[in-house]
Parts: structure tokens; C-alpha cells; sequence
């Protein structure tokens, strides 16, 4: 592995490495991409305040989520499809993961399934949960969590009907993928990326097998399609919340009312995101609604925060203005497809080593310092 110094270069050398129709589902957004690059935009708008002579030879990014300690205020996102950036790419993801020290987040669309995980790493990993219309299935994922040890439920609110990626269609990004010539030979100009698809676990979703009772990737295709739920509301938390006994995340809020209730209906945390620009498109950028949401709710639930990060200066931003953690997607997802597990550490180890350097320069030495001063007004 070269050397690499930041997320940037993983971002790089992962679209050299990684099938055009799998870096296209990666990186898009939905319709016109506004949202999408509103998260990065408005992020990086935000100037940091520089705090000279403070002795800072002892500071630490040491934190807790959800109650648990964390080496840095990060958490790796959950990623549908996570298993076709590289082969067995959950399994990589969330042994990195457990040996920096933070918390993992498995997809509901995973690749390897619930178990595949649980039977790969030593601690305990959260499972991100789509509600779609077989409640039946739906209590039995809960129930494979539960029995698999996950340390927390998080529940997906924003994606009742599904945002339209364009290139997700032109590229033929469907189940199964439709393998047009174009796609064909991109994939033969990948023979590492092919070998660790062909060695791996699985190459469908792995949760959704029960579905079809270990029917053929046809049935699986007509089972997802009609499983997207769009009478998903409120009830359905209630219904969850007694369901699963441990902490329930509910991701996906935008809103100060829609905060209100999440803590109205048990929620122990709740991540302000827009699913990383892949749904509403024209809506708020994350950074952009979370002080609002941080000052409604911030003592009442832990909030989390997901939307562009890329860098340690994204992880103080987010925290400075009310999260007390962040989730990273793609950020994570560029070292797996360029490195594998390595490629996962490196990214993690990327923005931990900005943050640390970060905090010295805003002279603060934990994170529970950091807040409003070290914005620049």
C-alpha cells in the first residue's frame, strides 16, 4: 500500500480499483445531486477559529456512543451493498472497525448477512433496519439481531419510496445487475476486484435470503421491489420500539418537529441525515439543520450526525455545532475499495489523526470541550 494521507487519496485509488456501476452507486446522489453536494459545501463554509498557547500535550479523542466507549467520535455507516466494493466487504468493515475501537453499522441490503458478521468479529455491531411490508419478516430481522448480539436498532426513517439515482439506472444497477457490454468489459479490467468477489461469503444480500426461502436471485429481485413500504409511520416506531429491548436509533431526521417525536416514541439517539443526498433532493444539507435540532432536543437524546464527512475538520464542525458523534459512509467505503480491511483502518486512522491535530489548533483537549467557541464567526 502506498502512502496515503487522507480520504481523498483512498477516494482515488478505490475508482481505479472498483467497477464503474458499483463506484456510480457509491457516489451518487439522487436527481440533481443538489442535496449531495449541498453536505459538502455547507461543511466546508464552516471556518474554524485558531486558539494559540494552550497546552494541549494531553488531549484525546476518546468518547462515548450510545453509552459505550469510542477511541473517536465515529461510527462506520450502514452501506447497502457494501459486500460488492470488495468481497466479504461487511466482514472487512466491521473487524476494522472493532479494532479502532468504534462502532460498525450493518445494512438491512448487505451482502453478508447478520450472521456472517456476528460469527466474524468479538463485539457486539449495530443493525441498520429498513421497515418494508412483510411485518412477519421484518419481527424476524429484529429477531436476528437480537439474537446476534447487535448493540443497537438503527431505524431508517427517510426512505419509505426510493430517491432516483440516474446512473444506477443507465449503469443497469439492479438485482441482479444487468451486465451490458460496457459493464463487462470494466469488470475484466478488475481481476483483484473479481477474485474477492468470487472468494467471498455471498454475492447477494445476505439478510433478505430467508425472504424467498433460499429462492433464486430472480425471486429475491421481485421481492425487493414490492417490499418498500410507503405507509410507514409513527405506529410502526411504537410497534418497533416494543419489539427491540436495547437502544433504538432512529436515522434519518431533518426536523425539529420530526426530533420531537422521535423522542416522543423512545428513541435513544437519532442521526440528522438526508441518507447522504440519496433521497429528497433540494433538501436541507445535514450540517445545515442540526444546530436547530441540536438546540430542540440535544438534552433530551443523543444526537449523531451523518452527511460528508470527510475529514477530522468535518468530525469538530459537526460536534461544535451539537452532534456527539459522526457517521461516515463513503468516507469509509473508498479505503475498502481501494485496501480492503487496511484501506477501512487507514480511513478511520485519517480522520482520527485530523481530528487530534484539530483540536490543538482550536486548544481543546477532549471532546467534550469542543462546542460554539471553536467556530469562527
Amino acid at each position: 500500500m502506498p502512502v496515503v494521507t487522507c480520504v481523498e487519496d483512498l477516494r482515488e485509488v478505490a475508482h481505479r480499483k472498483v467497477p464503474r456501476m458499483f463506484i456510480d452507486y457509491l457516489e451518487a446522489g439522487s436527481y440533481s445531486q443538489e442535496t449531495l453536494a449541498a453536505n459538502r459545501a455547507d461543511l466546508q463554509a464552516i471556518k474554524l477559529k485558531q486558539k494559540i498557547l494552550v497546552d494541549v500535550e494531553k488531549r484525546s479523542t476518546a468518547t462515548k456512543i450510545l453509552g459505550k466507549p469510542a477511541s473517536v467520535p465515529l461510527a462506520l455507516a450502514p452501506i447497502g451493498l457494501c459486500g460488492m466494493q470488495r468481497g466479504n466487504g461487511e466482514i472487512l468493515a466491521a473487524r476494522a472497525a472493532e479494532k479502532a475501537g468504534i462502532p460498525f453499522c450493518l445494512s438491512t441490503m448487505s451482502v453478508c448477512s447478520i450472521e456472517d458478521v456476528a460469527s466474524s468479529v468479538s463485539l457486539p455491531f449495530w443493525f441498520q433496519l429498513y421497515v418494508m411490508r412483510d411485518r412477519k419478516f421484518i419481527k424476524r430481522l429484529i429477531e436476528r439481531a437480537a439474537a446476534a448480539k447487535c448493540s443497537a436498532l438503527v431505524l431508517t426513517v427517510d426512505l419509505q419510496v426510493i430517491g432516483q439515482r440516474h446512473n444506477d439506472i443507465k449503469n443497469g444497477l439492479s438485482v441482479p445487475p444487468r451486465l451490458t457490454l460496457p459493464n463487462i468489459l470494466d469488470i475484466m479490467t478488475k481481476p483483484r476486484w473479481v477474485a474477492s468477489i468470487l472468494t467471498a461469503k455471498r454475492r447477494s444480500f445476505g439478510n433478505l435470503a430467508e425472504a424467498t426461502a433460499g429462492g433464486d436471485t430472480k425471486s429475491l429481485s421481485i421481492w425487493i421491489q414490492n417490499q418498500f413500504d410507503p405507509t410507514l409511520n409513527w405506529e410502526d416506531v411504537k410497534w418497533i420500539r416494543k419489539l427491540w429491548k436495547g437502544p433504538l436509533v432512529l436515522k434519518g431526521i431533518l426536523e425539529e418537529e420530526d426530533a420531537k417525536l422521535a423522542v416522543k416514541h423512545g428513541a435513544d439517539a437519532i442521526v440528522v441525515s438526508n441518507h447522504g443526498g440519496r433521497q429528497l433532493d433540494g433538501a436541507p444539507s445535514s450540517i445545515s439543520a442540526l444546530p436547530k435540532i441540536a438546540k430542540a432536543v440535544g438534552k433530551q437524546v443523543e444526537i449523531l450526525f451523518d452527511g460528508g464527512i470527510r475529514t477530522g475538520q468535518d468530525v469538530m464542525r459537526a460536534l461544535a455545532l451539537g452532534a456527539k458523534g459522526c457517521m461516515i459512509g463513503r468516507s469509509y467505503i473508498y479505503g475498502l475499495g481501494a485496501y480492503g480491511e487496511e484501506g477501512v483502518t487507514t480511513a478511520i486512522n485519517c480522520i482520527t489523526k485530523e481530528l487530534s491535530t484539530t483540536m490543538a489548533l482550536t486548544g481543546v483537549n477532549t471532546i467534550a470541550e469542543i462546542g460554539p467557541q471553536v467556530i469562527s464567526k
